[in-house]
């Protein structure tokens, strides 16, 4: 296999899953509430088998199920998406104990997770996060006070992995990542009504007691918990991507192949055939590098952070280009609540803000470069 070619037996995967999620997931999906956590929807993915393969497989099958699920029904992909970001950390640096009380439920969809790293003033900036963890006298426990926002799945998770700041004026060097289960005493959380239609809310921690047990990794290391969690995700953000816009190119195709327009078929006026053109190339060329990227990260290659980086960049760039050149052949249609653009229009934006902006993976990237 290389990384620009699927194998029968990956393409086969991605057909069934298309199939699956069109007849077992995206009922469940409209029957969900927008704005909460849908655990029936939870549950099938687990039932299916799609949670465990978080944790079983490497990143570019993540990819393939992100991308295949998204075609069909963003809401599975992205239920699907934030069980693994919130509970990957648990999986890769957690302790056995940890482990065993957790992921265990999270791979049944019995346990929702969420991944609690940006605050009112450090969104992208995760290393100016203020989120403080304070000692509390000589047991080793510190006591948690501040704020997260913007955290997907809050406050309806049944645990979250936070991010917190340990060492004052450290930088990235003062963070450490704690396993904070939701019912312990002194979490409060409060919905964001949002564009997107999943569960996005803030968290106050007023005092939370967390102790050594809870702790992700190693104390005052927990940025690099957060960079290495983000850089198996950030591929598979643009598989999300390229999910969304192939069923953006698709539905133009077949849009502009039935629309009768001046005397003919859309399709046949050269400046509509251009830009269905640019379209297919843009969505390809987006693919290739998403594959790229997740097949450099599970062959264990050198520039992760900034092949993770150049493929979510253009992809969700890509993808937002996609969906609103298809918008524009569709017209006014495209627009009416309900329809799958108008849906995709929604849902395609965020994806160009969360787990770091566009302008933070160009940082990255020319970081990478010029050294």
């Amino acid at each position: 296999m290389t990384a620009f070619s699927l194998n029968p037996d990956q393409t086969a995967r991605c057909a069934e899953l298309r199939t699956l999620a069109a007849e077992r997931l995206r009922p469940l999906a409209e029957k969900g509430d927008p704005g909460h956590v849908n655990r029936p929807l939870v549950a099938a993915l687990g039932e299916l088998g799609l949670l465990d393969r978080l944790f079983t497989s490497g990143a570019l099958d993540l990819c393939l199920m992100r991308e295949s699920l998204a075609y069909v029904c963003t809401e599975a992909e992205t239920a699907l998406a934030l069980q693994g970001l919130g509970a990957h950390p648990v999986h890769a640096h957690g302790t056995p104990a940890q482990r065993e009380r957790w992921l265990p439920q999270v791979r049944k969809g019995h346990a929702v997770a969420a991944f609690a790293l940006s605050e009112p003033g450090a969104g992208s900036d995760a290393a100016a996060l203020a989120l403080a963890a304070a000692p509390d006298g000589a047991s080793g426990d510190w006591r948690l006070t501040g704020e997260k926002c913007w955290i997907s799945n809050a406050p309806e998770a049944d645990f979250y992995t936070v991010f917190a700041r340990t060492s004052p004026d450290a930088g990235a060097r003062g963070v450490t990542a704690f396993l904070v289960p939701a019912d312990r005493a002194g979490l409060t959380g409060t919905p964001l009504d949002m564009l997107s239609p999943h569960p996005i809310g803030t968290l106050v921690f007023d005092a939370v007691r967390v102790g050594p047990d809870d702790v992700l990794g190693e104390v005052d290391r927990g940025f690099r918990v957060a960079m290495t969690t983000l850089n198996r995700f950030r591929p598979s953000v643009g598989a999300f991507a390229v999910g969304m816009a192939q069923a953006a190119l698709d539905a133009a195709l077949t849009h502009t192949a039935e629309r009768e327009a001046f005397g003919g078929k859309l399709k046949d006026l050269q400046a509509v055939g251009h830009q269905i053109a640019e379209m297919a190339v843009r969505t390809e060329a987006a693919r290739l590098m998403v594959y790229a990227a997740a097949s450099a990260y599970d062959a264990g290659a050198s520039g992760i952070a900034r092949r993770a980086a150049m493929a979510k960049l253009l992809a969700t760039e890509t993808a937002q280009y996609v969906v609103d050149a298809a918008v524009q052949l569709h017209g006014a249609r495209a627009l009416r609540r309900g329809h799958l653009l108008e849906h995709l229009y929604r849902e395609v934006r965020a994806p160009r803000i969360y787990e770091g902006a566009s302008e933070v993976q160009r940082s990255i990237i020319a970081k990478e470069l010029l050294g």
